[in-house]
C-alpha cells in the first residue's frame, strides 16, 4: 500500500509567500493611489487585479484537484485559465494604451506579477497545511 506524504511548508516559505503576496497588492495599489489617472482609469487597474488573484487561485485549487486526484469539471477547469489569461491580457492591453511613462508601467506589471505569485503561493501553503494537519496521525498513536 501506498503512503502520501504530506509535507508541511517551512515558516520561511509561508511568510516569504505572504510577503511577496502583500508587497506585490500594496505596490500595486499604492500605485494606483499616487497615479495621475482619472477614477474610473483607476477602477479599471483595481479590478483586474482582484480578478487576477481570484482567477490564479482557481487555477492553482483546480491544478491541484486534479493531481490529488479529486474531480474537477472541465468547464471550471477550463474557465479558470481563461480567467487567468483574459486578467493577463486586459492589464496588458490597458498598460500598452495608457499614457504612462515605461517605468511606471512596467511598475504595475511587476506588482501585478508578484501580485499573482504570491497568491499562488499563499493558497499551496494554506492547503499543504490543512492537508498536514487532516493527514497527521492523532497523538496518541505517534511513535
Amino acid at each position: 500500500m501506498q503512503q502520501k506524504t504530506s509535507l508541511q511548508p517551512s515558516a520561511a516559505f509561508m511568510a516569504a509567500s505572504w510577503v511577496a503576496l502583500l508587497a506585490g497588492i500594496v505596490a500595486f495599489l499604492i500605485g494606483l493611489w499616487n497615479a495621475d489617472m482619472l477614477l474610473n482609469e483607476k477602477g479599471y487597474y483595481f479590478t483586474v487585479l482582484m480578478f487576477g488573484l481570484f482567477s490564479a487561485i482557481s487555477v492553482q485549487k483546480a491544478v491541484r484537484d486534479q493531481l490529488e486526484g479529486i474531480p474537477v469539471t472541465n468547464i471550471y477547469y477550463g474557465l479558470s485559465w481563461f480567467c487567468l489569461i483574459l486578467c493577463i491580457v486586459l492589464l496588458t492591453v490597458g498598460l500598452w494604451n495608457a499614457g504612462l511613462s515605461k517605468s511606471e508601467k512596467g511598475f504595475y506589471a511587476m506588482s501585478f506579477v508578484l501580485s499573482l505569485f504570491g497568491a499562488i503561493a499563499v493558497q499551496k501553503n494554506t492547503r499543504d497545511m490543512k492537508s498536514a494537519t487532516t493527514s497527521a496521525p492523532p497523538e496518541n498513536d505517534r511513535p
